[in-house]
């Protein structure tokens, strides 16, 4: 698997995105004869990627609850991740059964992890970012300054 240079960019096989759709961009950092690229996830979707790993399974009616309450906070997060609130873990580990979610990525959905990604997004949001690196020595300096 390799990566393709072309003149608009780089073409990055779609095995190497691990369930991500869509981005919003990517920085790159270069240093000591590398090249970081992050890409800036806009959605995560994992739905087609979990339900292969698990089989239908029966609910019982206390977790078809937990279930549509999971649902209900799962869209709200993909449609505005900043307002919205993360599941419990009781909703976690339904939505994973379910095939709802991926049950290695349960973590990402609960609201500890939410309340962490609202965080950032607002500081992005408001404009409460770094500039740009051009090293690795560069960024180190920088959070050394932080301190």
């Amino acid at each position: 698997m390799t990566l393709k240079a072309t003149k608009a960019g780089v073409v990055i096989p779609r095995e190497l995105l691990g369930g991500f759709e869509e981005f919003e961009g990517a920085d790159v950092v270069r240093g000591n004869g590398k090249i970081v690229v992050i890409l800036k996830v806009k959605r995560v979707s994992l739905r087609k990627k979990a339900a292969a790993k698990t089989r239908a399974t029966k609910l019982t009616l206390k977790e078809k609850t937990l279930l549509a309450s999971a649902k209900k906070k799962i869209a709200a997060i993909n449609r505005n991740i900043r307002a919205a609130k993360g599941l419990t873990e009781a909703e976690t580990k339904v939505a994973a059964k379910a095939g709802l979610i991926d049950p290695e990525q349960r973590w990402w959905w609960m609201e500890g992890w939410q309340k962490k990604e609202r965080e950032a997004e607002n500081d992005i949001a408001n404009g409460r970012v770094s500039k740009p690196f051009h090293s690795a020595d560069e960024l180190i300096a920088h959070l050394r300054d932080l301190k």
